[in-house]
């Protein structure tokens, strides 16, 4: 058995983490978790909540996408997806900032939810407007989010960005589709995107 083990659904944020999984190129276990139907009980061992994308490396859990992508990056340093110590201010800024701010106003204006005029200060992410001019104003002109080059910032970050471009939750910036085209023919996210459309279930 790998000592990493992989729990997940194509249908889900784990997604994120396949593809970080791909580039660290380490063995690893995949175990699927149906969504509709009760968790596996060593799954909900691990993860209590339930939730995927849930990855457990020699016995210790790791949950939140974001979380797991830092995780690794430092859990296997010869892959090369993290920056120096000393150089990872822009790594972490826009690592969370995705995971935070970044998701949180994609998701609350898909539910048609914002916070109400003139108390925007009162929540994490502002505005729906303002999160994404600052995502464009730190992509532009960029390759990657870090100056060292791709990272595991980058398969989060890339991933939001992927997704907000193709189901239209994120306008079509050209700071954007740059970004994402610059990420998207890389060879690990291509692999794992082949496993999880592979896995997907049947349309009817």
């Amino acid at each position: 058995m790998s000592d990493l083990v992989f729990y997940t659904n194509p249908m889900s944020r784990g997604r994120i983490v396949r593809w970080m999984l791909e580039e660290v190129g380490q063995p690893y276990e995949a175990r699927i978790v149906p969504l509709d139907a009760p968790r596996p009980a060593e799954f909900l061992s691990a993860n209590p909540m339930g939730k995927v994308p849930t990855l457990v490396h020699g016995g210790r859990a790791v949950t939140e996408a974001a979380a797991i992508c830092a995780y690794l990056a430092d859990a296997f340093p010869e892959a090369g997806l993290a920056p120096p110590v000393g150089d990872r201010g822009a790594y972490y800024r826009w690592l969370f900032f995705a995971a935070g701010p970044l998701e949180t106003a994609v998701t609350l204006k898909g539910l048609e939810m914002a916070a109400p005029e003139g108390r925007e200060s009162t929540v994490g992410w502002g505005s729906y407007d303002r999160t994404i001019d600052a995502l464009e104003a730190a992509l532009a002109g960029r390759p990657y989010v870090a100056d060292s080059g791709f990272s595991a910032a980058d398969v989060y970050v890339g991933s939001q960005v992927g997704w907000g471009l193709a189901f239209g939750t994120m306008p079509a910036r050209p700071a954007f589709q740059a970004y994402w085209n610059g990420l998207r023919d890389r060879p690990a996210y291509r692999r794992a995107t082949e496993i999880d459309d592979a896995l997907m279930p049947p349309k009817d």
